[in-house]
């Protein structure tokens, strides 16, 4: 049996490293199979996932010598995080890795919704030359909105910043005090208020039962007619049938998706209109983030190994818990 267990596509210089320490095992696919994965899982110490594939109470009680699961990501709700505490399994994950990488694409498709540069360039690709059609809005002098002012939140408010924005917050977790909203001269205002006044909003939330289509057609109808919206967090805080609503009667100006309710999404109407950017779930994927994610994370599933504490604990190690066999 493997000392550790990759069920999905997670490669490169780390994880080279981490087998020549370590027994591992990849299989990229594993997630797909829950039954081969438990399986699998059964003599295992360490597993690494991604977001594929789920960590569940009935999956863990299977499980019986693993001691840390390595999530190569930010996102956590693809793991029962109860269960693992309730099993004893450490739990870690890359909450900073993929930050700039993320900002980076939301501030991309902030600019390519206000200069309309996908479809000035399908068009002119078409052999036209509107220069009139597509000429776009500004950015300076606009207001920038945050929902979820965590780490990928301010970086991307300090990015938009730059651009001689004005930023507002919205996270119930944060403070009006917080020092980093300070430094952007930022006000932190109610979610309400943030639709109202925002020409750009950018979505950063987590999945859970408290943000699921938060971004509702509520929310929608409060937005500037002219606002663009951003979602490069999860494609749950979204109500897409409201989106697309939204969308086809102008409601809103534009939006742009890294991320949707269903991965991968079956073809429907967003995918029909001009209006709308829509990305395969690439945020985090540059090859800078990736190193930097792999790398942290097979250092950290190491690290409990040798009986260490992790740098990245989610679900800490118990004061007792060391890298041996649970017993």
């Amino acid at each position: 049996m493997a000392d550790i267990l990759i069920s999905e596509n997670i490669r490169g210089d780390a994880v080279d490293t981490l087998s020549k320490r370590f027994n591992v095992v990849t299989m990229p696919d594993l997630w797909r199979d829950p039954a081969a994965l438990a399986h699998e899982l059964q003599g295992t110490r360490a597993l690494i996932i991604r977001n594929q594939t789920q960590i569940t109470d009935d999956l863990l009680r299977t499980a019986n010598d693993l001691i840390v699961l390595g999530r190569a990501g930010v996102g956590l709700d693809n793991v029962d995080l109860k269960a693992c505490e309730k099993a004893g399994i450490i739990v870690t994950s890359t909450p900073e890795q993929s930050t700039i990488s993320v900002a980076e694409l939301a501030i991309g498709l902030m600019i390519s919704l206000a200069r309309q540069i996908p479809q000035a360039d399908a068009d002119t690709r078409q052999g036209n030359w509107n220069r009139q059609r597509f000429g776009g809005t500004e950015l300076h002098g606009k207001t920038f909105g945050i929902i979820g002012a965590g780490r990928i939140g301010l970086a991307t408010a300090r990015r938009a910043q730059a651009f001689g924005m004005s930023i507002l917050a919205h996270d119930p977790f944060v403070s009006r005090d917080n020092v980093f909203l300070a430094e952007l001269n930022a006000k932190v205002v109610t979610f309400e208020d943030l639709l109202d006044r925002s020409d750009v909003i950018s979505c950063h939330l987590p999945a859970s039962p408290q943000t699921v289509r938060v971004i509702n057609a509520t929310a929608f109808a409060r937005m500037k007619p002219s606002a663009l919206f951003i979602n490069t967090s999860r494609g749950e805080v979204v109500d897409e049938t409201a989106l697309v609503d939204a969308l086809k009667s102008n409601r809103i100006a534009g939006a742009a998706l890294d991320v949707r309710e269903a991965e991968p999404p079956a073809k429907g109407e967003l995918e029909t209109l001009s209006n709308v950017l829509l990305m395969p779930h690439i945020a985090a994927f540059t090859r800078e983030a990736q190193a930097r994610v792999t790398r942290a994370i097979c250092e950290d599933v190491a690290r409990v190994l040798d009986g260490e504490r992790p740098m990245n604990a989610v679900v800490a190690p118990p004061a007792s818990r060391n890298g041996s066999k649970k017993g």
